[in-house]
């Protein structure tokens, strides 16, 4: 393990400790190293969770920093995605598109299993320094792309919902969390 991998992971551990967003580890041999959390930090009025579930990783051999968030569409809003007439369903996608492109993240959608991955990265500096601030930047940035993407869906499916329909959702539980990195 080289210093500044370590130094690099050591930052990036405490930025998100110090904040009290750290969840876990990521263990996978493509990564130098990871980290799961949550964004924002807080729970609401039931004691649900408010933020979303988040990674950052370093890809192994690579001098930058990943930011991602996964997003699996919930059965109740795929529901009415699917009743919505056949250009209807294929525009919510290609506004995502559109929207993340005009964001500048990277995005990977697989439209046939309803889900869709927002990431950023930053290149580390030559000394393998990333101050807070842009670290944060980066994790608002996509954190905000996925609100925004859940706003679009809520548009397109308006009218469309059953409200009891989501209190027997995966959405409500803390198994829905998806990304293709983990």
């Amino acid at each position: 393990m080289s210093s500044e991998k370590n130094n690099i992971q050591q930052l990036i551990q405490d930025y998100l400790l110090d904040e009290g967003l750290l969840r876990g580890k990521i263990s996978d041999p493509k990564v130098e190293f990871g980290f799961q959390f949550v964004f924002p930090p807080g729970k609401d009025s039931l004691g649900r969770q408010i933020g979303r579930n988040m990674v950052v990783f370093q890809p192994k051999k690579k001098s930058l920093i990943v930011v991602s968030l996964g997003v699996q569409i919930s059965e109740p809003h795929i529901k009415a995605l699917n009743s919505l007439e056949n250009p209807k369903k294929m525009n919510f996608f290609m506004d995502l598109r559109k929207f993340f492109l005009l964001k500048d993240v990277f995005y990977r959608i697989d439209m046939e299993n309803h889900r869709y991955e927002i990431i950023d990265h930053v290149f580390l500096n030559k000394d393998g320094y990333i101050s807070k601030n842009s670290f944060y930047k980066r994790i608002r940035k996509v954190f905000n792309s996925g609100a925004y993407s859940n706003i679009l869906l809520g548009e397109y499916c308006a009218g469309k919902l059953n409200p009891d329909d989501f209190m027997k959702s995966k959405e409500f539980s803390d198994d829905s969390n998806f990304s293709l990195y983990t």
